[in-house]
């Protein structure tokens, strides 16, 4: 499946240069090479790479967007609700 992950794409792009690129992608826990190839659609992320893209762009980038194939609304509301009944 080819689908191009334009708001990743632009996230990047506007980081400004490789190092600050390479940096992003080390804390996503991957490299810039393995990014490009996601919002190219040459390649699929994990679910947690998803996670800790959305975290590292403070939800500039969905994981949602990312992989469309997971629910991750379900977990949200789920953890939602959990902080009802616990908070």
């Amino acid at each position: 499946m080819n689908i191009h992950i334009e708001s990743l794409k632009r996230y990047v792009s506007e980081l400004g240069n490789d190092a600050e690129r390479e940096e992003f992608a080390t804390r996503c826990g991957t490299t810039f090479g393995h990014l490009r190839q996601i919002y190219y659609g040459n390649r699929t992320c994990d679910a947690g790479l998803a996670i800790e893209i959305e975290k590292n762009t403070n939800q500039a980038v969905m994981c949602d967007e990312l992989r469309t194939d997971v629910d991750f609304s379900y977990l949200r509301n789920a953890n939602q609700q959990q902080e009802l009944e616990h908070g």
